[in-house]
C-alpha cells in the first residue's frame, strides 16, 4: 500500500483506466471513460470527476461496480466511488435521472437542417401536431411523453421530428434520429456481431430518441422486444420518445399489445392533407426559398390539381421550375400546364375510388380474376398484380397498410410496404411497368 499511497489519485486512475479499457468495447470506454479523471482519495472515498451529468448518472447506474473492482487492487477493498461533475459530487437520486442531459455534441444525430420550425407552413390540417411538437421540443420529456404523429405519406411528419431534433441538438440534448427499419437492421447487426451491449448503451444512453415510421416495427418479434426495453429505460428517466407512423397505434395488429399501450400513454395526434389555403402558403414558400418570381395563377393551378401530398406538390412546382428553365423562360401559367401534363401519377383522387374498383381494375389488366389477385397462388403475373393492387390502394385511397392488406386477403403490413417499395422502385426503371400502372389508374379515374 505504502506504493500505491505514493501515487496521486489521478494516477490511481489512470492504472484503473488500463484495467477498465479491456473490459469494454471501445465506443463505450470512448464515451464514458476517456474524458474522466482521478481527483481525490481519501477515508475510502474516491472521487472521479466526469464531464456532464449525464455521464455521472451512467457510471452510477451501469459501470460502479467493475469501477470499484478495478479500484479495490489499488486502494481498498471497501472503496466507495464518488462522481463529481463541475466540482460537485454526485450521489445519483431519482431527481437527477430525470434531469440527464448530456453537455455534450450529438452523438448519433442525422438531422435534415432544412427541416426546422420556421419552415414547416402550419394549416388546419397539423396546427396541433405542430403544437405538440413545439411543446415537446421546449419541454422534454415533461409536456407529451411519448409523441404520437401520424399521417399519410408526405403531410409533414418527418419535417416536425426532424425540427423536435434541431431544437433538442441547439440545447445540447443528445439526440438519436433514426427510423425503425435502421434500428431493425442494426439490432440484427448487433446480433450477428455479438455487441447488443453496445447496441443497448446507445440507445439507452441519450437525452432524445426520433423514430420514423415505428409501424414497421411490427411483427419483428426480437426487435420489439429490445425496443420495448429500450423505451421503458427512457421513459422512465423521463427522457423524450418521439414517433411518426401512418396509422395510429390502435391500427397497427402486428404490434404487440404492450408496445401499442405504451405508444399510447402521451399524446396522439394526426396530420391531416393540406386545405387549399395551405398548400398555396407551402408553394409560394418554396418559390420564395429558390428566389424565383412565380405568377399567383401558377400556385393556384398547380394547388388545384395536387391535393393530398406535400411532396408531390413540391415536385410539381420543381418540375413546372425545371421546364421554364430548360425553355430559357419565366414559370408562366401556360408553361406551367405544360409541364404538368404528363405528370404519371396524379394525386387528385375523387372520393368514389374504392378497392374494389381499384382491384377490378388491376385484375382486368392482368387478364386475371379477382380471385387470384386476393388468393395465395404465387406466380408471377399474380404476384406483379397483386403488388400494384397493393401499390395503388396505397396511392389511390387513405387506407393503413393495415387496411389495405386486410382488403387483400389478409396479409400483413409488412408485405405491403415492400410491395410498395418495390413497385415504385420497379416504376422507376422500367417503362413497360410505368405505361401498365399509368394505363390502370386511366381506367380507375375514368
Amino acid at each position: 500500500m505504502n506504493s500505491i499511497n505514493n501515487r496521486s489519485p489521478k494516477e490511481i486512475w489512470e492504472i484503473a483506466l488500463g484495467d477498465l479499457q479491456v473490459q469494454v468495447s471501445k465506443p463505450n470506454f470512448r464515451t464514458w471513460f476517456s474524458k474522466t479523471v482521478g481527483l481525490s482519495y481519501q477515508d475510502n472515498q474516491f472521487v472521479i470527476g466526469v464531464p456532464n451529468t449525464f455521464a455521472a448518472v451512467y457510471l452510477e447506474k451501469n459501470q460502479r461496480s467493475i469501477i470499484e473492482k478495478a479500484l479495490i487492487g489499488l486502494t481498498a477493498p471497501d472503496v466507495q466511488v464518488v462522481f463529481q461533475v463541475n466540482g460537485k459530487s454526485h450521489h445519483v437520486d431519482e431527481t437527477e435521472k430525470t434531469q440527464a442531459i448530456p453537455a455534450t455534441p450529438p452523438a448519433f444525430t442525422r438531422l435534415n437542417p432544412d427541416y426546422v420550425f420556421d419552415s414547416f407552413i402550419e394549416g388546419s390540417g397539423n396546427r396541433l401536431a405542430r403544437a405538440a411538437a413545439q411543446s415537446v421540443a421546449q419541454n422534454p420529456g415533461r409536456s407529451y411523453n411519448p409523441l404520437f404523429i401520424y399521417g399519410g405519406a408526405g403531410l409533414g411528419k418527418t419535417h416536425l421530428l426532424h425540427a423536435i431534433g434541431q431544437a433538442a441538438a441547439a440545447n445540447h440534448i443528445n439526440v438519436i434520429s433514426t427510423s425503425a427499419e435502421e434500428f431493425t437492421n442494426e439490432f440484427v447487426s448487433a446480433i450477428r456481431e455479438k455487441n447488443t451491449e453496445e447496441f443497448r448503451n446507445k440507445y439507452r444512453s441519450i437525452g432524445m430518441l426520433l423514430i420514423d415510421d415505428i409501424q414497421f416495427i411490427g411483427g419483428k418479434e426480437q426487435t420489439e422486444e429490445s425496443f420495448f426495453h429500450t423505451f421503458n429505460e427512457l421513459h422512465n428517466t423521463n427522457r423524450q420518445i418521439v414517433m411518426t407512423s401512418d396509422c395510429p397505434p390502435k391500427s397497427m395488429p402486428l404490434l404487440e399489445e404492450r408496445l401499442r399501450s405504451r405508444f399510447e400513454w402521451g399524446l396522439t395526434v394526426d396530420i391531416q392533407p393540406p386545405d387549399y389555403e395551405t398548400r398555396l402558403a407551402i408553394l409560394q414558400s418554396k418559390a420564395r426559398q429558390k428566389g424565383v418570381n412565380v405568377p399567383k395563377e401558377v400556385f393556384e393551378l398547380i394547388a388545384k390539381e395536387t391535393q393530398s401530398n406535400i411532396r408531390v406538390l413540391e415536385g410539381s412546382l420543381n418540375r413546372v421550375f425545371a421546364f421554364a428553365k430548360l425553355l430559357r423562360a419565366a414559370p408562366t401559367l401556360e408553361i406551367a400546364i405544360r409541364a404538368l401534363e404528363d405528370v404519371a401519377i396524379k394525386e387528385f383522387m375523387p372520393d368514389d375510388i374504392t378497392p374494389t374498383i381499384i382491384i377490378a381494375a388491376v385484375a382486368d389488366c392482368f387478364q386475371l380474376s379477382r380471385d387470384a389477385i386476393l388468393g395465395r397462388e404465387r406466380d408471377k403475373d399474380t404476384a406483379l398484380a397483386r403488388r400494384i393492387a397493393m401499390y395503388l390502394l396505397r396511392q389511390e385511397t387513405n387506407y393503413s397498410l393495415a387496411q389495405i392488406g386486410e382488403v387483400l386477403g389478409n396479409r400483413d403490413a409488412a408485405a405491403v410496404t415492400n410491395a410498395c417499395k418495390k413497385i415504385t422502385n420497379d416504376i422507376n426503371i422500367s417503362p413497360f411497368l410505368k405505361r401498365k400502372v399509368r394505363d390502370i389508374q386511366h381506367t380507375i379515374h375514368h
